[in-house]
């Protein structure tokens, strides 16, 4: 699902501030369904994410592992009912994918399709996250074996997601790819690979 952190109340507050979990979803999805149907305070829910930024290889299989991000947030869910806080989260969903593309599209939705779209606003009560960067970490067994440090490569593949060229397509008449599209384009991509470099040597 697509989800994004904010504040309907405070717009502006950052990370440092209480904000809740806007889900996005299909009006008829079990979870939506679950969600109005829960008690007062909401469906208990649990929302986990991951990141891959990088392979790490040691000496052993044992010891590989990757370089990471992830965040487990707790929470009770509720269907957002208010109609100027369900455009709001809409808009804060698109712009969470491409910032710049809800202003360029045909909006705000119409009543069919406010109609077949949910909004799962989740109160987050706690949440967890943890980051693997850096180098492996091989044990004294094996390092200090000069048949196997000799032989085998130790490292990092950073791994990053790359936002590709854009392939025009489907009914709209514009040749020309939008600033909006290509300035996502290359900050996703500055920004992921600068990212997965950095944590494989820190």
């Amino acid at each position: 699902m697509i989800g994004v952190m904010g504040s309907y109340a405070y717009p502006s507050a950052d990370l440092g501030e209480p904000q809740d979990c806007y889900l996005h979803g299909y009006i008829s999805s079990e979870l939506m369904k679950q969600a109005r149907s829960s008690p007062e305070k909401g469906l208990p829910l649990t929302i986990a994410a991951t990141k891959m930024d990088g392979i790490v290889l040691s000496l052993t299989p044992n010891s590989h592992s990757y370089n990471y991000r992830s965040a487990i947030l707790f929470g009770y869910g509720r269907p957002v009912e208010d109609h100027d806080e369900k455009i709001w989260a809409m808009n804060l969903v698109t712009e969470s994918v491409i910032a710049g593309r809800w202003k360029e599209t045909r909006t705000p939705p119409d009543n069919a399709e406010l109609g077949s779209t949910a909004i799962l606003k989740v109160q987050v009560v706690s949440g967890s996250g943890k980051i693997r960067r850096g180098l492996p970490h091989d044990e004294k067994k094996d390092t200090e074996r000069v048949d196997v440090t000799s032989r085998v490569w130790t490292g990092v593949v950073p791994m990053w997601e790359m936002v590709g060229e854009p392939v025009p397509g489907g009914s709209g008449s514009v040749n020309v790819v939008p600033d909006h599209i290509t300035e996502f384009r290359e900050q996703t991509n500055s920004a992921n690979m600068t990212y997965a470099k950095e944590a494989a040597n820190s």
